[in-house]
């Protein structure tokens, strides 16, 4: 199996933009075990239908699905485990926060590999989209596809 590069490890939340208004991001550290940063690397996550919790004063992201190390033994981790978040107490306060108003939810959004080779994760705080405010998104989407399409002519 080719291994990716640090670089070019980045596992996004194609849905989040879409599903959700995010106001305000954070990048978060992720507590893992040797298999799931082995699988991370690989781009083996998925952040599909993934949300965070704050908890006893933790953010925990729930529902994560990194897939088992291929080379793992019966050390293997769970697949849709709930993994711990790092971030300072005042960033959890305000996540806590944000996410007590109604509407608001924490989303993860993004993860990537930093240049010393930890895994992180963006989070951001985000209301929901109403389905007209969808419809705008994809008619925005649709119309600068159209205009960079006339533009290569």
């Amino acid at each position: 199996m080719p291994k990716m590069k640090a670089e070019q490890v980045n596992i996004k939340n194609k849905k989040a933009r879409f599903n959700y208004e995010i106001s305000d991001t954070f990048t978060a550290g992720m507590v893992l075990t040797g298999t799931e940063i082995k699988s991370i690397r690989e781009g083996k996550a998925n952040l599909t239908d993934s949300y965070c919790m704050v908890e006893n004063g933790e953010i925990w992201v729930k529902g994560m699905h990194v897939s088992e190390y291929f080379y793992g033994s019966y050390n293997n981790h769970t697949v849709k485990r709930d993994r711990k978040l790092l971030l300072n107490r005042k960033e959890i306060a305000k996540l806590a926060k944000a996410a007590e108003e109604p509407g608001y939810t924490i989303v993860p959004m993004r993860i990537f590999i930093n240049d010393r080779g930890f895994a992180k994760m963006v989070i951001g705080v985000g209301r929901g989209k109403k389905q007209y405010d969808k419809r705008q998104s994809i008619k925005e989407r649709e119309d600068k596809r159209n205009i960079d399409r006339f533009m290569k002519r």
